[in-house]
């Protein structure tokens, strides 16, 4: 199939997206039920999973932020000009959730001062963002990896993680390089599909 094959399905894919969107938010609109629950079923999982990874610790709060972000979300509905897609524009109300959350509990944070009123002095750890960031990299990394059928998962563990090179594979599994590759490619595919989706 040519690129522009291929370009031309993705755009007609978007294209019915967007439409879908627009006709699942004037039936939300005109109060039809069963649209609304449609639009909460569509959506729900994807909000959540994206306020519970970012609540931890705090896991046990995800449900009253998921069910703010579709308050939220129905309330500004009117105004939602279908420029990106719904589910887009629902991860910006969570992600606007999330950080209204860690506004709040800061600004409700115990004082750190000492008993005296004197600051305590705090000490500096670059590196502890660094450390914490790598943690939360890591741990998306095998999310997304246990998401994937296992042949594409072991492929990408063995070429990324093991280092093996294409040919390596295909040596040890009796496969050309070109399978190996194609399933490389696949394998890819899907693990930047799933991440840009968690």
């Amino acid at each position: 199939m040519e690129q522009s094959q291929l370009s031309s399905g993705a755009k007609n894919a978007e294209a019915a997206g967007v439409k879908d969107d627009s006709q699942l938010v004037a039936a939300v609109l005109r109060k039809d039920r069963k649209a609304t629950a449609e639009f909460v079923a569509l959506h729900a999982d994807p909000i959540y999973n994206f306020v519970w990874h970012r609540l931890i610790p705090r896991t046990d709060l995800a449900e009253d932020l998921v069910q703010d972000v579709f308050v939220a979300a129905l309330e500004s509905l009117p105004k939602f000009q279908g420029t990106s897609s719904l589910r887009s524009w629902l991860l910006g109300i969570a992600r606007h959730k999330v950080e209204d959350y860690y506004r709040r509990r800061l600004r409700e944070a115990v004082s750190i001062d000492g008993e005296d009123g004197e600051p305590l002095p705090i000490p500096v750890h670059p590196e502890f963002d660094e450390l914490v960031d790598q943690k939360r990299l890591a741990e998306r990394i095998q999310r997304v990896l246990k998401s994937l059928p296992d042949a594409y998962s072991m492929a990408i563990l063995w070429r990324y993680w093991e280092n093996r090179s294409a040919a390596e594979m295909a040596a040890q599994t009796g496969r050309t390089e070109k399978a190996v590759e194609r399933l490389l490619a696949r394998a890819r595919e899907q693990f930047m599909r799933r991440w840009n989706n968690e």
